[in-house]
């Protein structure tokens, strides 16, 4: 009975304490993982379907580290990272275009074009 008791418990007790991952956690991650692998169709069809947009959720996701459009030159991700500069507003854009520049020239390029 006793031996019952205590398998329980640390049943018990390792389930309370297993890391578990939020909502918020697999939506980023699978931001991240569609700008990484450049597929455009996919990223614009999963905020789609939550009726989201890029400048919305720009400022609070970070992809190692870094924010959605350094993170896209950075990969080299030049499909999607032109999606997110024409989506963004011009000044988020203008603010970014030096960390853009430094990863990624066709990026910068676009990024400055739309700036001017």
């Amino acid at each position: 009975m006793k031996n019952i008791l205590l398998v329980t418990s640390l049943l018990a007790a390792s389930v309370s304490f297993a890391p578990q991952a939020s909502a918020e956690d697999s939506f980023s991650l699978r931001v991240c993982e569609y700008v990484s692998v450049n597929d455009k169709r996919r990223l614009r069809s999963f905020l789609k379907d939550r009726k989201l947009k890029i400048r919305s959720i720009f400022d609070g996701l970070k992809c190692n580290g870094q924010n959605l459009l350094e993170f896209a030159a950075s990969s080299n991700a030049l499909d999607t990272g032109e999606l997110i500069i024409n989506k963004l507003p011009v000044k988020v854009v203008a603010a970014n275009l030096e960390a853009i520049k430094k990863h990624s020239a066709h990026l910068g390029g676009v990024a400055e074009k739309r700036v001017n």
